[in-house]
C-alpha cells in the first residue's frame, strides 16, 4: 500500500500540484532519461541532434509507463496473501503466484470485476473499488496532462519562431531591433515586444507547470529557450545602452522592455536553479577580459546595424559599450550554460555573439 501512496503523492506532486522540481522519482526518471539520451547520442552531431529529439516524448511514455508498473505492483503486493481466500478465481482453483497477484492487482485498477478473480469479503471488495478509483483517476489525470504539455510546447515552440522570424531569420538581436524600430519608429515595435514579453512569462510558467517541457530538445536551434531568451535579453540590453535618451527614452523606461528583460531573466535563472546543469559551460572558454572585449565588439556591430536602420543611437560610444557590458554580465553566464546543457553549441544560440565582426546574413 505504500508504493501505491508513494505513486499518488508523485502523480499529485507532478500533476496537481504543478512546480518544477517537485516530483518524487518524475524528477529523478526525466534526469536519467536524458542523461542516458545524452550519453548515447555524443556530441550535438545532426545524428545525435535527432535522437535527442525523442528524448522528451520518450521520457512521457516511461513516466506513464513507471506509474502504471509501481501502481500494479503496490496492489499485487496486498492482494498476494489474499489469493485463495478474500480472492478467488471465477472458476477453477485459484491461482497463488506472484504473477498471479500481478494479474489481479492490474486488472483491478481497470474496471472492478473484469478479470478472473473475484473479491469474497467486505474487506476485498474495498480492495477493489479502492483500485478502481486509483486507475482511473491516475488514467484520467496522465491524460490531461500529456495534452498540457504539448499545448504549453507548441506554445514555447511559437514564441521562438516569432522571435527568429522578427530577427530576419539571423538570430541577431539587433537585426530584431531594427525590425521592430525602423527609421527610428517603435510605435509598431511596441506592441510585439509587449507580446513577446508575455510570451516569456508564459513560458516560464509552463516550465514551472510542467517541467518536462525542459527535455523537448528539437534540432532546429530556435525552438530553444536558450535561443529565445538570449535574443530577448541582448535586445533589450542593446536598446538600453544603445539607443539614444532623448529620442528613445521612452522605450528604454517602458513597461513593456522592462517585463521583457524581468521575464526572460526570470526565465533562465528558474531554469539553471531547477536543472543540475553544473558547468556545462563548453570547453573553449574566454577570461573575464576576453570575454569583455567580445562584447564590446558585439555592442559596436549592433550599434552599427542600427544606425543603418536610420535608428538614432548614443554618441557616447565607450559609454554604450560599458553598459552594454555590464547588463550583459548579469545573463551571459546563465545563457552559457543553459545552451550546452540542452547539447547545442554557442554558435548556434548565439550565432551574433560569437563572431560580433560579422553579423549573421539578412535574409
Amino acid at each position: 500500500m505504500f508504493l501505491v501512496l508513494l505513486v499518488l503523492a508523485d502523480v499529485f506532486l507532478t500533476v496537481l500540484y504543478a512546480r518544477a522540481g517537485t516530483g518524487i522519482f518524475s524528477t529523478r526518471l526525466a534526469r536519467a532519461i536524458w542523461a542516458a539520451f545524452h550519453a548515447a547520442t555524443g556530441s550535438p552531431a545532426p545524428r545525435g541532434s535527432a535522437a535527442l529529439a525523442f528524448c522528451g516524448p520518450a521520457i512521457l511514455v516511461l513516466l506513464v509507463a513507471a506509474w502504471a508498473l509501481a501502481l500494479t505492483l503496490g496492489a499485487a503486493l496486498v492482494m498476494h496473501p489474499l489469493l485463495g481466500t478474500a480472492i478467488t478465481a471465477q472458476s477453477g482453483e485459484t491461482p497463488t503466484d506472484f504473477v498471479a497477484a500481478m494479474y489481479a492487482g492490474g486488472s483491478s485498477m481497470a474496471i472492478v470485476g473484469s478479470s478472473d478473480f473475484t473479491p469474497r469479503t467486505s474487506g476485498a471488495r474495498i480492495l477493489y473499488l479502492f483500485n478502481s478509483l486509483v486507475g482511473m483517476s491516475v488514467v484520467s489525470l496522465t491524460l490531461t496532462y500529456i495534452m498540457q504539455v504539448y499545448t504549453a510546447l507548441q506554445r514555447r515552440n511559437a514564441l521562438g519562431l516569432k522571435l527568429h522570424l522578427l530577427s530576419g531569420e539571423t538570430g541577431d538581436a539587433a537585426e530584431l531591433v531594427a525590425r521592430l524600430g525602423p527609421r527610428g519608429q517603435f510605435n509598431g515595435g511596441y506592441s510585439d515586444l509587449a507580446e513577446v514579453g508575455s510570451g516569456m512569462a508564459e513560458a516560464n510558467e509552463a516550465h514551472h507547470f510542467y517541467p518536462v517541457l525542459f527535455y523537448f530538445r528539437f534540432h532546429q536551434p530556435y525552438y530553444s529557450v536558450s535561443r529565445s531568451a538570449l535574443l530577448a535579453l541582448d535586445a533589450v540590453t542593446l536598446m538600453r545602452s544603445a539607443l539614444d535618451d532623448q529620442r528613445h527614452g521612452w522605450l528604454k523606461e517602458s513597461a513593456a522592455i522592462e517585463q521583457l528583460w524581468r521575464a526572460s531573466l526570470v526565465l533562465v535563472t528558474t531554469l539553471e536553479e531547477t536543472f543540475p546543469l553544473g558547468d556545462m559551460r563548453e570547453e573553449v572558454r574566454l577570461s573575464a577580459e576576453e570575454a569583455r572585449d567580445r562584447w564590446r565588439r558585439r555592442y559596436r556591430s549592433g550599434a552599427q546595424r542600427l544606425r543603418q536602420a536610420a535608428i538614432e543611437v548614443t554618441t557616447d560610444e565607450k559609454a554604450g559599450a560599458e553598459a552594454y557590458v555590464a547588463l550583459r554580465s548579469r545573463w551571459d553566464p546563465l545563457i552559457a550554460r543553459l545552451a550546452p546543457a540542452m547539447a547545442y553549441r554557442m554558435n548556434e544560440i548565439d550565432p551574433a555573439g560569437g563572431h560580433p565582426s560579422s553579423r549573421p546574413a539578412r535574409t
